[in-house]
């Protein structure tokens, strides 16, 4: 990256559907380097990290955006060997709305993905600075991927974790997952001009605005579909996803029915679907 500080990108070898071509792993700053997303428990990976790290430098700071294990799960070994404090929201469940708190009760255990034994040791809220001898970076609280994903400002440059990609969108997957609060996210980072987004996973967004737009117009679109297919009468979620999701690989459609569930909790919060006997993925759905 041609930035001031310098930032640097090392990829993750944890390609996946999910991940892409693996998670980027950000180190910034020219002597003193702050990690963003150290990323999975990977011993090359740890070495790559390591081996990053120059004559006359040092990881001062490792940043988490969010606790996936994809992004999170390397942060101990990272900080055993560096002895640099590991900043975060907090843990992997914290940040959900009382919504999904009280849905988390009734869900079947899920956590794909969560790092659960991740705990930060500071922790960040929505305005924290941190900062290096040649950077200061930003926390913006971003819940929607996740109750505690973090966005990193540099300057007009942002650290976007899973909150904004280029080459996917992200999945949110309830109680986890917040739709609503995705939404709200994703309109607040279209309030401000921004140069560059570096995502979690992919390259960098360099269009940021026309892809935030892009994404609140996905999500507009999608649950325009769900309400079209409710007026057609009442459904379940796999029948829902199967009408709205005909062009995806079957092996991702259970990530797109979390979407889907997250689309309906949205909207039921919103008093625009109604959930048969209660909000639930096995419910039945009905438009009001």
């Amino acid at each position: 990256m041609t930035l001031d500080p310098p930032v640097r990108a090392l990829l993750a070898p944890n390609p996946s559907p999910l991940t892409g071509t693996g998670t980027n792993s950000w180190l910034v700053g020219a002597t003193a380097l702050a990690v963003i997303d150290p990323g999975p428990d990977d011993p090359a990976h740890l070495a790559a990290l390591l081996d990053a790290v120059g004559p006359g430098q040092h990881i001062s700071h490792i940043l988490i955006t969010h606790a996936h294990r994809d992004h999170s799960a390397l942060a101990p070994r990272l900080a055993a060997a560096t002895g640099a404090p590991v900043l975060a929201y907090g843990t992997a469940t914290e940040g959900r709305s009382a919504l999904m708190s009280d849905l988390a009760a009734s869900l079947p255990a899920q956590g794909e993905g969560l790092d659960l034994a991740f705990a930060p040791d500071q922790r960040l809220a929505d305005g924290d600075t941190i900062s290096g001898p040649d950077w200061s970076l930003t926390a913006l609280h971003t819940p929607g991927h996740l109750g505690g994903h973090l966005c990193l400002a540099l300057g007009d440059t942002l650290f976007s974790g899973d909150h904004v990609m280029g080459w996917a969108t992200s999945i949110v997957s309830p109680p986890d997952g917040d739709m609503g609060a995705y939404m709200a996210s994703l309109h607040r980072l279209a309030a401000r001009d921004w140069h560059r987004f570096l995502p979690g996973h992919g390259d960098p967004v360099e269009t940021p605005a026309a892809r935030v737009q892009e994404l609140i117009a996905h999500r507009l679109g999608r649950e325009a579909q769900i309400l079209e297919s409710l007026a057609e009468g009442p459904a379940r979620i796999p029948a829902l996803t199967a009408r709205i999701y005909a062009d995806i690989p079957v092996a991702l459609l259970p990530a797109a029915a979390r979407n889907v569930f997250a689309h309906l909790i949205d909207l039921a919060s919103r008093n625009m679907v109604h959930a048969l006997p209660a909000l639930h993925p096995d419910a039945e759905f009905a438009a009001l």
